[in-house]
């Protein structure tokens, strides 16, 4: 069985970060979505829950990040395409995120990112098939 990963966020508004994501395609699994959280499907193996501030307090003793003031996490995810890359930069602008830079080409790799409601960033990259070595 393969490793699948689950990367934990709290949100201020569950319900309007689900319309965000719906609007950038991804689905949600109505198995383990409730009032206070919900899964986000990213792909087979990688999955993003989206929980209620409230219910995200349960899993730590720690303070939830202010994500105006200081970066948390930086969920970083590959594409098919660099058209993919701006096509999803596009897209979460539209649905009311924001960018905090500019595209990045490196010849090899090309990236992008947005700001999403809640001031999680997500970056986007493409790498060239031919600049990953195997094995």
């Amino acid at each position: 069985m393969a490793t699948k990963i689950f990367v934990n966020l709290p949100v201020k508004n569950l319900k309007q970060s689900v319309g965000f994501f719906t609007k950038l395609g991804f689905s949600f699994n109505p198995q383990f979505t409730d009032d206070s959280a919900t899964c986000m499907v990213v792909s087979e193996d990688i999955f993003v829950m989206l929980l209620t501030e409230t219910k995200f307090k349960t899993f730590t003793p720690q303070e939830i990040c202010d994500t105006t003031k200081s970066t948390e996490v930086l969920v970083c995810l590959s594409t098919e395409s660099r058209a993919k890359v701006d096509e999803m930069v596009r897209k979460a602008v539209a649905a009311g995120g924001t960018t905090y830079n500019e595209p990045q080409d490196h010849g090899f790799m090309y990236g992008h990112g947005f700001q999403v409601l809640d001031g999680h960033i997500w970056e986007l990259i493409y790498m060239e098939p031919s600049a990953i070595k195997q094995g």
